[in-house]
């Protein structure tokens, strides 16, 4: 299924609060939350968010605007990071509309008009219900185990007719398009096989970009829109700095996983050097609305009888 779901219905009034949303903040030095591969206590962690905010809020906040997100929306965002798109959002609904960014580390997230940040675990902590116009969740749920669990939590929290943002990579196949050396090349997909092996291994999926649009259908979901996107990794490019920040980041696990420090200092080398250029997995931008009153899920309209069967 491909295309845009329609625009929803207008917004009304800004969501409730829910009495134990917020939840105390993590000082630095505490762990990664359980899942997570990437943290927002590393010291790499600023330039990580840069880069996304380079490399992807374009694509992000574009599909958002081609689905009708205007002012007076009421929004929220999970697993914010910095708080770029938050802060993408919060200008598409202005005036009249708000934004609330949660992330369990939201540190990083500046404040702005009409944005509010919460402390928040999608996975624990509770969220209104039939609160938003819009929800927005990147590279989020392919790090958490129970992500299936949590479209349903996400479904409630859209009013009827609103609209679910998902983008995630399918990080299966990664490859490297020039290197100096097969064996260069050969050293870079290593790499990118054990990067996904360690989030595997942390409980997420890094396959799972290739199955949003069904795991959202299969949810409840109805009008479901897929825009797929393929980034270059080449020097001087956001892309490549994210693959150059996983390096720097996993380079303890990467050395308990077999990897020796020379080879460490050989992938740095490669990635620099001019002759190299590799791709990103496919990242699925693929959005959702939570039925209306006058359909059944799939989309049928409710016609006074129960459909006998729905796409």
């Amino acid at each position: 299924m491909t295309g845009h779901p329609s625009a929803p219905p207008g917004a009304a009034a800004p969501p409730r609060a829910v009495p134990g949303t917020a939840v105390p903040r993590r000082g630095p030095g505490a762990p990664a939350p359980r899942g997570y591969v990437f943290d927002n206590d590393s010291p790499h962690s600023a330039h990580h968010h840069d880069c996304l905010e380079r490399a992807l809020d374009p694509l992000t906040l574009d599909h958002l605007t081609a689905a009708g997100v205007a002012p007076g929306m009421h929004c929220l965002e999970i697993g914010a990071g910095a708080g770029s798109v938050a802060h993408g959002l919060a200008r598409l609904v202005a005036p009249g509309g708000t934004v609330t960014a949660t992330d369990v580390k939201p540190g990083l997230i500046a404040p702005a008009p009409g944005l509010t940040v919460l402390t928040h675990d999608v996975v624990t902590d509770p969220l209104p219900e039939a609160a938003y116009d819009v929800v927005v969740a990147r590279l989020v749920l392919q790090h958490l185990p129970e992500r299936q669990e949590v479209l349903h939590r996400l479904l409630r929290a859209l009013r009827p007719g609103g609209l679910l943002q998902i983008d995630e990579f399918d990080a299966g196949r990664e490859p490297c398009l020039l290197a100096p050396t097969e064996d260069d090349a050969r050293l870079y997909e290593r790499f990118t096989t054990a990067r996904a092996d360690l989030m595997r291994a942390a409980g997420g999926d890094p396959s799972w970009g290739r199955r949003v649009a069904k795991a959202l259908r299969d949810t409840g979901f109805t009008g479901i829109g897929i825009r797929p996107h393929v980034l270059l990794r080449a020097p001087g490019t956001p892309a490549l700095g994210l693959q150059l920040h996983h390096l720097a980041h996993l380079a303890p696990r990467l050395l308990d996983s077999g990897f020796t420090p020379d080879e460490l200092d050989r992938l740095r080398a490669l990635m620099n050097h001019p002759g190299f250029a590799a791709l990103t997995g496919v990242l699925h931008s693929v959005q959702g609305r939570r039925p209306a009153p006058d359909t059944w899920p799939g989309g049928t309209p409710r016609t006074g009888t129960t459909p006998t069967e729905t796409p």
